[in-house]
Formats: structure tokens, sequence, C-alpha cells
């Protein structure tokens, strides 16, 4: 699993390697004798010791006793190193703000190589029309290109966990394809949309950001982009979302 994890980051001698969670090292290791230079930033302060001894034979390594919910990532980023790749174990109760903290970081990295609940993988990787898809699903695909690098089966762990896991690599684009004119409404919209995903885009954003457009100027707006009035929140896609408030915006 480990040689899965480094051959989908792709990790080169160019690279700067921001390890969130390396526990005891494990793969640290590996990550150091392919990159330039390793960061891993552990939360659990009892681990430091257990990392300086498994770790003390690599120069390349720099070891963080912080929160990565805390870390100041535009310091952290800020570095002459040719490319920045983030390979994380998450932990399953905050992986969407660790991944969203690094998506909207000032500095982006080139990549994220993550594994996480399957569960929140297939969310990421979701499909329109799927139970699955929703606003995570469309905001990743914003920042990146998500392809999966490996299905992880409980017997991977030790202990064992009582969920299967996944690991996701994000490959963060810069030329966007979609590149809506106002993107805090974007975002507005999507969000008010699966806030109430049972309703109608009709219902369900017709007071975003409390604007005053009208029902009735909404089913135009729809109509005008090819999107039906009876359209719900999982059949639109990024590019339709973007068309959306772009029109909303012009009101």
């Amino acid at each position: 699993m480990i040689g899965k994890i480094i051959r989908a980051a792709d990790i080169t001698k160019d690279d700067l390697v921001i390890e969130i969670g390396p526990g005891i090292g494990s793969l640290t290791q590996f990550l150091a004798e392919s990159a330039a230079k390793v960061i891993a930033v552990e939360i659990d302060k009892s681990l430091i010791p257990v990392l300086d001894d498994t770790l003390g034979g690599y120069d390349n390594i720099e070891i963080i006793n912080e929160d990565i919910l805390k870390v100041d990532l535009d310091k952290l980023l800020d570095t002459n190193y040719k490319n920045i790749k983030v390979v994380a174990n998450l932990p399953y109760y905050i992986t969407t703000p660790i991944i969203m903290n690094f998506l909207t970081a000032r500095k982006k990295v080139n990549s994220m190589t993550v594994m996480m609940q399957k569960e929140v993988a297939n969310r990421i990787k979701a499909s329109p029309k799927t139970k699955a898809y929703g606003s995570l699903t469309i905001t990743v695909s914003y920042y990146a290109k998500v392809s999966l690098a490996a299905n992880v089966p409980q017997n991977c762990f030790i202990p064992r966990p009582n969920v299967d896991s996944a690991v996701l690599h994000l490959e963060l684009t810069e030329n966007k394809d979609v590149k809506p004119k106002d993107e805090e409404l974007m975002f507005a919209i999507i969000r008010d949309a699966f806030a109430q995903r049972r309703k109608t885009l009709v219902n369900s954003v017709s007071n975003v950001n409390k604007s005053d457009i009208s029902k009735e100027q909404l089913i135009e707006i729809l109509k005008s982009v090819g999107i039906s009035e009876k359209a719900r929140a999982e059949e639109l896609d990024l590019r339709q979302y973007a068309l959306l408030s772009d029109k909303i915006g012009g009101k």
C-alpha cells in the first residue's frame, strides 16, 4: 500500500512533500528517499521522540509538532522548491477541512495524495445524479482533477478499523476550464442548492445572498442555460453551476 501511495504521488527529487499525520514514520521514510525534502506535521506530542528515532538517519526530514488545521499554510508553503506535494493518511473526522484548506491556500500545492474513509472518497469522486454527489464533489472538482489511486481494505491496518478506506490523488489545476465571474456567488448557490437538495433549484436558490431575484426570473435564467425548471441540485455539473451563477450575478 505504501508503494501504491508513492507511485500515485509521483514523488521526485525536485519535490517538497508535506506529510500530514506521519504516525511512527513508516511512509515518511519512503517519501524521504524519493523527495528533496519532507515536512512531517504530527499533532501527537508523544510520537515526536519515536519519529526522531525512526527518522534519525535522514537529513531531509523536518518534523513539526502542530495541528495541521492551525498551521499557517502561507508560511508552510513559502518555499523555493519547484513542486509541493501533500501526502497524508488523513484523520477521518477532519478530512474535509484539511483538503479544503490546501485547495484554497494562497500558494497552491501541485497535488494531494490522501488516504481517507471510503465513504468520503466516494463523495468526492461521485458523478451527477447519484446519491453521493454533493457540494463537496463540485467544490473539489473546481480546484483539482480527482482519480482513485487505491482501495484500502480494513485488514491493511492494525488495529483494524470498522470502515474501508481509499487513496485519492488530487491534481491541482491552474488553468480552469470553468471560470465563473464570481466564485463566491457560485459557491453560495451550490451550498444553498444542496442544503435543500430535495427541492427544485427554483425553490432552493431563489434567495441566494438575499438577492431580489424572483422565481419567475430564475425560471427564465434556468431555461436560458438549458436547465429544466424542475431540476434539482444533483442534476447539475460544475460548468452548469458556473453558467447559472454568471446569469444570476448579471441580474
